[in-house]
């Protein structure tokens, strides 16, 4: 374990790992509110959108399994310098794109890095807090909201700004480079611990127990449409299906385990987890550009305003963590998501600002207190349960969430705009069909909406709103579907004496104040 001399936990460590997390959603912050500059640039559909957005989760999926199965091995330190070099060549390539296809291959890059961050930080501060987790855990990710408020706030404080680069979406990316340098400073010189199931004793076989077979088919059934949108390929569900049979089936025979059922209820749990949380962050200032009142940014400062909410509740995660069990408050915050996203959906002008507070504090522990649950109940899975959760998350966002909101946002706006009130509109804006996964998305072509008179845009702009506000009240079907396995899973814990973490025997560890 990581400790000072004093044999407290080594705090510089828990930092270094803050702030690495606070890059990659930095990162995600400037991107999900530049995206609409990056519209107007250069053409893009809401499902090309979709896609870019898509790009930013399912690579991160695939680096973070990965670098789950051989860190052990191939150590820390040597993980953490990979996500260095990964963000500054990513970074480097955003500056230099030119469209849709060079967005797409540099946001894809900076999902890797991302995940490659994922994968080294969670397995750490569970290890060097093995007694307090969902708590440091929660505190950890603190980090990814200060990210994003951050990379926001950047963007609402310089909505114009140029500076030395020739488009103001170029100098949003160049500030990216800021928290990347400052994390990799912070984690070169750090020693990093041994892994809690390493230490424990706990072979590599029965880590891969605790996944088993089923955890195996899940994900490799949403890693291969991954792998084949990344290939710029075609995979039937015929196919893909039939891939990850094959590796259940090994998978299957080596471990001899379906895998811990407990932990399979969490992976079908978080990939409408990650949609609810991630994929409305992702997709938020562009579904509230058009509903808000008349106030410069105001979707941006909504963003950040959610964000910091976040930020400072999971800073105090211990009180409450103290008072409830992981599963418990997992209830409440899926219950009060909903509620949340019902509002926005409905919500204009200010009555946002209220809706928007609703949604925060329901999704604010919903991912870190995953983990933190994932972490305490199947300590043997060690790097992969943990970081298996937040890829099964990330995947099931990339391949199917966010480019399903993009798809939903097309054919809504499209429905409600081909019809005889809005005929002449329509035609004047309508675009090309593009393809998708999930059939022809209907375009807008930005061009001719440049060229709409006054009269007709303000027209768009209603219906526009209106559609993009709809999209809430589909999203909130998610937080419903994991609200019932939630309470499931609270009865269960309650018929067997109350909520326990499992341990697997580590030695004692005095516990910094915070």
């Amino acid at each position: 374990m990581s400790q000072s001399s004093s044999g407290k936990a080594d705090m510089k460590l828990f930092w270094a790992c803050f702030i690495a997390l606070v890059a990659t959603s930095f990162i995600f912050g400037v991107r999900a509110n530049t995206i609409g500059e990056l519209q107007d640039s250069f053409n893009l559909s809401e499902q090309q959108k979709g896609s870019i957005n898509g790009a930013g989760m399912w690579p991160f999926a695939i680096s973070i399994i990965f670098f789950s199965l051989v860190i052990d091995y191939i150590g820390y330190k040597t993980v953490a310098c990979f996500a260095i070099g990964c963000h500054t060549v990513s970074l480097i390539l955003t500056l230099r794109a030119g469209g849709y296809e060079d967005f797409y291959w540099s946001t894809l890059l900076v999902a890797v890095a991302n995940g490659t961050v994922e994968s080294f930080i969670n397995p750490v501060v569970a290890t060097v807090f093995n007694k307090q987790k969902a708590k440091w855990l929660n505190i950890l990710h603190a980090g990814w909201p200060a990210g994003l408020a951050l990379g926001a706030l950047f963007c609402g404080l310089l909505p114009d700004t140029k500076l030395f680069f020739g488009a103001v979406w170029q100098f949003r990316f160049a500030l990216c480079f800021i928290p990347v340098v400052i994390y990799a400073l912070l984690i070169l010189p750090r020693v990093f611990p041994v892994n809690e199931r390493v230490a424990a004793g706990v072979s590599y076989r029965d880590m891969l127990k605790e996944v088993g077979a089923i955890g195996f088919f899940i994900i490799t059934a949403l890693t291969a449409p991954a792998l084949a949108q990344m290939m710029n390929t075609e995979a039937s569900w015929t196919t893909i299906f039939g891939i990850a049979a094959v590796v259940a089936v090994l998978a299957g025979i080596y471990t001899r385990s379906a895998g811990n059922w407990l932990f399979l209820v969490v992976l079908i749990t978080i990939g409408p987890l990650a949609t609810t949380e991630l994929g409305t962050d992702g997709w938020m200032p562009e579904l509230l550009k058009l509903s808000g009142p008349d106030f410069p940014n105001f979707a941006t400062w909504i963003f950040v305003y959610i964000s910091v909410i976040m930020t400072v509740l999971r800073f105090y995660a211990g009180p409450i963590m103290h008072r409830v069990s992981p599963i418990a408050l997992l209830v409440v915050s899926a219950a009060v998501a909903i509620v949340g996203l019902l509002l926005l959906s409905n919500a204009t002008g200010w009555a946002i600002l209220a809706a928007g507070t609703i949604y925060a504090l329901g999704k604010t522990f919903l991912w870190s207190t995953t983990l933190g649950l994932t972490s305490e109940q199947f300590p043997k899975g060690g790097a992969l349960t943990l970081n298996g959760v937040s890829a099964v998350g990330v995947l099931f966002l990339g391949v199917l969430g966010s480019p399903y909101i993009g798809y939903k946002q097309d054919g809504d706006l499209e429905k409600r705009l081909n019809n005889p009130e809005h005929a002449a509109l329509y035609s004047s804006v309508k675009g090309e069909p593009k393809p998708s996964m999930f059939g022809a998305s209907p375009t807008l072509d930005q061009a001719k909406i440049k060229l709409l008179p006054v009269d007709q845009a303000k027209e768009l702009e209603v219906v526009q709103a209106a559609s993009k506000r709809s999209v809430f009240t589909t999203i909130a079907i998610l937080p419903t579907f994991m609200l019932v396995c939630y309470i499931g899973l609270f009865f269960y814990f309650r018929s067997k004496g109350g909520y326990k973490p499992v341990a697997i025997g580590h030695g004692d560890e005095s516990e910094p104040g915070f």
